[in-house]
């Protein structure tokens, strides 16, 4: 087949194991279109010839599919055309739902992010090798393109290592926030415009508001699935190009949506927060990163010792639960140190805050606001004064269990009008 010139073709070598067993894809590529390609065993048909949109539908043995998506990754890119729709998938039920939503000119896209190896549950997680093939497998039965996307390394270096660092350094860091505020969207707005996709579409419970010509992330229907507060950080300026399909409906109407369809996503289980984490505790997981045991004094607000703890990392502020120190009244962390290795407890009312430090942004002007400290907890009112780098909460309300390296997101009725991550409490 003759080269159509310009950049020079490349060979891209794509693999897949399991249980023993192994496949390879070899495919030299010009532009967005497999002039040659060779191994493959296993797949529908030749894949010689065909785009690289066209060859992410091809079904066959799941080994060999696997194979041929790993070599696509590594180059997807195909022209632009109306009313593509690149679709987040996760394996779950609502990305299958937006997917379904998202018509026949719909590209699936699974970003393959690295997990604890030793996590008890790893296929639960939503990045999981069994993630991504259900995924696929949800495209391929629409007879849809798929690509999967192997960000592992750049995962653990964007949101694993800082998780690390940031309880190395006594803070009590969200990496969910991390991840959907910049890294994750980072990446599927680049893979929207490699796929000549005029959206981006995903499955999160959230709405998009307008205020004064700016779009905003705001508070989705059900609040109980609510996700706005995990997408506080993201920079309004994307939203131009997402859309969230699910923001306007319930959890339960998703899963009778997807029922109804034949959707095999349907009864799919929720994945975990913290995927990478893969089930297993943060703890362990911190330890085996490099956080070793040291044991350190617990000490009352007055300096007494009252027990000895294996490592102030292991203590977040707020915590009551697991201080293995006898008291008659109920204590809490306040605070750890890092430099002594020192754990403080005290009284519930010792954890009161009123002024809250945050390094962020303010999305709208704005002098009073409901702002969440943590992604389950209420809204608390407080006003906002800017500073450099970010703004100042003065709390009406005071809130406990407040800590450096959570995210803070400020909210003006619905619409998410600020965000950024906890740097004092006061």
């Amino acid at each position: 087949m003759a080269y159509s010139g310009g950049v020079a073709p490349v060979e891209i070598l794509g693999d897949a194991t399991r249980g023993g067993e192994w496949r390879a894809v070899r495919l030299v590529v010009d532009g967005e279109r497999i002039v040659e390609a060779g191994g493959g065993e296993g797949l529908a048909r030749d894949v010689a010839g065909l785009t690289l949109l066209e060859a992410a539908a091809v079904g066959g043995d799941p080994l060999a599919v696997e194979a041929l998506a790993a070599a696509i990754g590594q180059v997807f890119m195909a022209r632009p055309a109306p009313r593509r729709v690149a679709v987040a998938m996760s394996g779950g039920v609502d990305s299958a739902v937006t997917l379904l939503r998202a018509g026949p000119s719909a590209v699936g896209v699974t970003l393959r992010l690295w997990q604890d190896p030793q996590g008890p549950s790893a296929e639960r997680a939503c990045c999981s090798a069994e993630s991504v093939a259900a995924a696929r497998a949800t495209c391929h039965a629409r007879g849809l393109s798929h690509v999967t996307l192997d960000l592992r390394e750049e995962f653990l270096e964007a949101v694993v290592d800082p998780f690390v660092a940031g309880y190395a350094a006594g803070e009590t860091p969200n990496p969910c926030t991390r991840c959907n505020g910049a890294f994750r969207f980072d990446a599927l707005l680049a893979f929207a415009e490699r796929a000549g996709a005029e959206e981006l579409w995903t499955g999160h419970y959230a709405r998009v508001v307008e205020r004064d010509g700016t779009r905003l992330v705001a508070r989705a229907a059900d609040s109980e699935k609510d996700q706005s507060y995990m997408l506080s950080t993201l920079d309004p300026a994307a939203l131009e190009r997402i859309r969230f399909p699910l923001g306007e409906q319930t959890k339960a109407e998703t899963r009778a949506e997807a029922a109804s369809a034949g959707l095999a996503a349907a009864t799919r289980r929720e994945s975990q927060e913290a995927c990478f984490l893969a089930g297993g505790d943060y703890r362990d997981f911190l330890e085996r990163q490099g956080l070793a045991s040291r044991e350190g004094e617990i000490v009352a607000e007055d300096g007494s010792v009252v027990g000895r703890h294996d490592g102030y990392w292991r203590f977040t502020r707020g915590q009551r639960r697991g201080l293995g120190v006898a008291s008659g009244t109920r204590l809490h962390v306040l605070r750890t140190d890092r430099e002594t290795n020192t754990v403080v407890v005290g009284s519930e009312r010792s954890l009161a805050a009123t002024r809250v430090e945050v390094h962020g942004r303010l999305y709208a002007p704005v002098e009073r606001v409901g702002v969440k400290l943590r992604y389950r907890s209420a809204a608390v009112p407080a006003r906002v004064h800017a500073a450099n780098g970010g703004f100042v909460l003065e709390l009406e309300e005071p809130a406990h269990a407040v800590a450096a390296g959570q995210v803070a997101a400020l909210y003006d009725g619905d619409a998410v009008v600020g965000a950024g991550v906890v740097t004092a409490v006061e």
